[in-house]
This record gives C-alpha cells, structure tokens and sequence, in this order.
C-alpha cells in the first residue's frame, strides 16, 4: 500500500456517539428568575447560594454582551437549556453508574486512565457529577477530592467554600462569569493540605451529551504551604446541528511555596460555544503551570490568569491550538505581576487549516510593586494553506521600571526552502512537510498529559494517507 502523508483535522469520531435524552429531565430554555429558583430548589442550595444566583442574574442582565474575540452572534442563550435533572445520584462505586453513562466514559478511555495511572476520578455528565472517586492514601494523606456541591453542604468545608467561591472571578467580571454565577452546576473541590505532595494526578472530565445545552461546571483547588498537585481536566461533547455552551469557571488558590500544574484539554465538538473563565492566585514562592491543549468547539474564548501575588511567585503557560475548517480558536493567557521578583513565561504554538483561525492573545501587566519582575511571551503560528488565518494581539502594561520584559512572535506558512532542504537529503516533499509540522508541534504537545486518557492520543493528526493540506 502506497503511504502518503496528510496534516489531517482531528479524528472526533471517538466522541460523537451520542444517548437519545429524556427532555422531560430539561428546564426550560433560557435563563429567568424562575428557572434559577428552580435550579436551587434542585440542589437544596443553602440561602446564601441562592442569593449569589439570584444577584448573579441581576448583574447578568445588565452587563452588555462581550465585544471581544470571535463572532458569537449564532449563539442565542434563550435557547440554551441550563440545567438537566440528573439519570443518577454521584456515585462513588463505578458498578452503580447507569449503562449508558458508563459506557460513555468507558469509550472516552476514563476508568482505564483511573486504574492505571491516576490518584482520583470526577466524571460529570450533563449538568452532574455522575461518580467521584479517589485512592484511598490519598484520602489518608488529607486530600480531599470531591464534587463542589457535596462539598458546599458539608460542614467541614461549608465555610471554605463560602468563603473562596467566585472570589477570584466575581460575576461582575463579564456576562458570561455573571451567567456562569446564576446557573452554575457540578464540578470538583479539591484540598491539598500543606506539605503534602500528591505525586500521581487527579483528573476530572466533563461530557455534555444533550444538545441545545450548556455546561456550568466550577473548579475550585486550595493548595497550602509547600504542597503539590497536578490536575487534569477534560471535555467533549457529540456534534449537533444547534449551538451548546461551555461557560465552566476554575479558581485555583496556590499557597506559599506549594505548586500546581493544571493540565486541560478541550476538545468539544464544532457546534459549540467555549466561553471558559480560569484564574489562580500565587502566593510567595508558589508556581502554577498552565497546559493547555485547544482542539475543538467552532468558538473559543480561553485566556487562563495568573494573579502572582506574593513574592518570587511564578507561572509558566505552554498552549497548542488547532483550528480547521468552521473554527475561531481565540486563545492565549493573561499574567499579573503583584510583588517583587516574580516571573513568567508563556509559550505557545497555532496550527491553522482548511480556513480555520487562531488568535493569540497574551496580557502582561507588571504594577508599581513588582520590582524585579521578569516576564518572556513566545508564540509562533503555522498556517497550511491560503486560506487560513492567524493573529497575535499582545498586550503588555508596565508600572515600574526595575523589570525585564519581552514578547516575540512568528507567524508564517511551510518554508519552501525548509521542504528544499529535506527534499535535497532525500525525503519526499509530502515527508518533509508533514516532519516540518511535527516538529512545529512537538515541543508544546509533548507537555500534554497523553499517557492519561484516549482522547489525548488523537489531539493533531498526522496521518499517513493524502496528501498535505
């Protein structure tokens, strides 16, 4: 058999299996007092919550739509259904999970992936948590691993809850954080208490599988003093006809000299909407680490913060994007420099095809008490063809003078002189396009936690069949 090489889209025939859903589980459409009251009576939220929801959708209503980024006027919120009654309470035992739910996670490589290589496991379907497990030394070592809402009611982790919840991205940080506040539902809570180093990851995913829908999932991870994790997080959904909505929230809160890794792939299908808002907060000498792998969803909004707000705080981000055809991936990260001799550095990569488009957008902000600041942003784009696009729209705001920062960017198509010379030591010019490409890639997606899930093996095709293009 004749081999040929083909940069080829991503293969999302592994997630577009879907379950007919009982749309007497659905609210209603769209988002009103009502509907809130509805979700809280659901959840039995205590009054606080309901209150938040409540005051989340008043500052909803009058915040104007977003103008940034990508188009999003084919999404219309008053078609979205924002909660769906849960098929199953959260599980512990994976052998109480419905069929079909579990069959689901099973194909997507999740139970596999917590059996071989991972400390805990939350997996949410629609609107829910449908199971939430962790190792049990882990659960001796102190580290709570479970879903927000049991978390919220339970008494040992109410008041931290409370107390940290929507506190690094208020509802009045834009519609979507504030749409995220009123409807929000499911998601994970963790605690590492200090000087605990977790050395296998805990991994949550999230399935939407009913259309016309929206998923409100929140992360909230605590790290204290001189404690380590590293999380994953992924996401995918079955490809529809009508727009969906990821409108998700993580607040990560890294203590004193502890460090997190947060490792995400998102890989939705090409109807929906990923409007994602994350956040952390690094205190002396911590570090967060951002992976970020953005593969699917026809728009994408996902710009992670670092707030390093204690001395010699750092946060490095390394991102890949992969745009093809119907897809505006506006992606890139955001670092606020808050004390003194604090660092960052982000690195990302985008690939564009088949009229895809990639945008980068990076923010550095350095205040007046960042001396000694030190800040480097690299990002480099490679489109395939004529007719796809790629844009970088740095930002950097420097208040002191005793810092040190840079930004360099390259965006261009494969170099005929670089195929030239591959073709000149003997390789065929489909070889030595699809090598140029690879190589491209390699240094981010090598970041990329594979070895944990399926899904992550399939992220950039590089296919051995067609040719380039």
């Amino acid at each position: 058999m004749k081999e040929k090489t083909k940069v080829g889209d991503i293969d999302r025939s592994l997630y577009d299996f879907r379950y007919e859903e009982d749309e007497r589980d659905f609210f209603d459409s769209g988002i009103t007092p009502g509907i809130i009251g509805e979700i809280s009576d659901e959840k039995n939220d205590p009054d606080w919550m309901r209150e938040f929801r409540l005051r989340s959708l008043e500052i909803y209503n009058r915040t104007p739509m977003v103008k940034w980024g990508a188009s999003i006027e084919g999404l219309d919120i008053d078609n979205i259904v924002t909660y769906i009654r849960p098929k199953t309470r959260m599980n512990t035992d994976w052998d109480n999970v419905p069929e079909n739910i579990k069959e689901t996670f099973e194909r997507l490589g999740i139970p596999k992936a917590e059996r071989e290589s991972l400390a805990g496991v939350g997996a949410q379907y629609d609107s829910e948590l449908v199971y939430h497990n962790v190792r049990k030394e882990v659960a001796q070592s102190g580290v709570v691993y479970t879903d927000l809402e049991s978390a919220m009611h339970d008494p040992r982790y109410a008041g931290i809850i409370r107390s940290h919840f929507m506190k690094l991205v208020p509802p009045t940080d834009h519609k979507f954080a504030a749409l995220h506040g009123a409807v929000w539902s499911g998601g994970s809570f963790v605690y590492v208490p200090k000087n605990v180093h977790l050395d296998i990851p805990l991994q949550s995913y999230f399935r939407l599988n009913a259309k016309g829908a929206g998923q409100f999932e929140h992360t909230l991870i605590i790290l204290e003093e001189n404690s380590y994790l590293h999380f994953i997080e992924g996401c995918s959904a079955p490809k529809y006809y009508e727009a969906g909505l990821h409108a998700g929230c993580v607040e990560l809160f890294v203590g004193e000299g502890a460090s997190l890794r947060y490792s995400t792939i998102e890989n939705w299908s090409k109807n929906m909407y990923n409007l994602n808002t994350k956040r952390a907060l690094v205190q002396k000498n911590g570090r967060i680490e951002w992976v970020s792998g953005s593969f699917g969803s026809h728009v994408s909004y996902l710009y992670p913060m670092s707030i390093l707000n204690g001395e010699g705080a750092s946060a490095e981000f390394t991102g890949i994007t992969f745009a093809g055809e119907g897809q505006d991936l506006d992606t890139g990260a955001k670092i606020v420099h808050n004390a003194p001799n604090t660092s960052s550095y982000m690195n990302t990569k985008s690939i564009s095809k088949s009229g895809g488009r990639s945008t980068f957008r990076s923010a550095v902000v350095v205040s007046e008490n960042a001396a000694g600041a030190k800040s480097s942003v690299n990002c480099e784009s490679l489109m395939l063809d004529n007719i796809s696009r790629s844009d970088t729209v740095p930002v950097i705001d420097v208040k002191t003078d005793n810092c040190d920062v840079g930004h360099e960017a390259k965006i261009g198509r494969i170099s005929d002189e670089a195929v030239f010379y591959l073709t000149s030591r003997g390789l065929s010019e489909e070889d030595a396009r699809a090598m140029i490409v690879r190589g491209f890639a390699d240094n981010v997606s090598k970041e990329l936690p594979l070895e944990y899930a399926v899904e992550m093996n399939n992220l950039i095709g590089l296919e051995m069949h067609g040719s380039v293009g």
